[in-house]
């Protein structure tokens, strides 16, 4: 699971412990869909509870890896089809973590200017915001003669555990789960 400086504010919990999608997500997506003449369908509605039950940074390999432990027989088309409609619907955004993947981030509703910092070493995805860096952006931009409309900043960082101590806990746990390891250029 990423590292968060907030609070995770993606999912609430049903009475029964279960995550459940956001309200604003909901009405949002069914607004879009149907604005698109679209239909709802059970598996689009299985694939945008899985991506909002959690505020993990995926890939769509990753995803349609999760969807499939749950049991469900989607093909990689719906996923990837769902991935581009939440995309359009400015519900989800892709991001560049500097590993060549396409990665989506469901944590730009609440938080459009959040940041990145990627640990080249585990893999290790932090986000964070700074109040510092939306004013540098804003007189940058208008310096320039423009008007900020949004920004994205990556951090590439090596582990300091790694290399005060020789090992890093999050390189262990990433191997052992099988996560994807940034592309590191010696």
């Amino acid at each position: 699971m990423s590292q968060s400086s907030f609070p995770n504010s993606i999912s609430s919990i049903t009475d029964w412990g279960i995550p459940m999608m956001p309200p604003a997500i909901r009405e949002k997506l069914d607004a879009f869909i149907r604005a698109k003449g679209l239909r709802q369908t059970a598996q689009r509605d299985a694939i945008v509870e899985l991506i909002f039950e959690s505020d993990e940074h995926f890939t769509p390999e990753q995803l349609f890896d999760r969807f499939r432990k749950k049991g469900s027989t989607a093909s990689r088309a719906t996923v990837y089809r769902t991935l581009a409609l939440l995309t359009e619907a400015d519900l989800l955004h892709e991001i560049d973590l500097g590993d060549g993947q396409t990665t989506y981030d469901p944590n730009f509703l609440d938080r459009p200017s959040h940041n990145h910092l990627v640990c080249m070493d585990c893999g290790k995805v932090i986000e964070f915001e700074d109040p510092h860096l939306d004013i540098l952006n804003n007189c940058l931009t208008k310096r320039l003669g423009f008007r900020p409309l949004k920004h994205s900043l990556r951090t590439e960082a090596s582990c300091e555990q790694l290399r005060a101590k020789g090992h890093c806990p999050n390189l262990i746990q990433a191997r052992l789960e099988g996560k994807r390891l940034p592309n590191r250029k010696k």
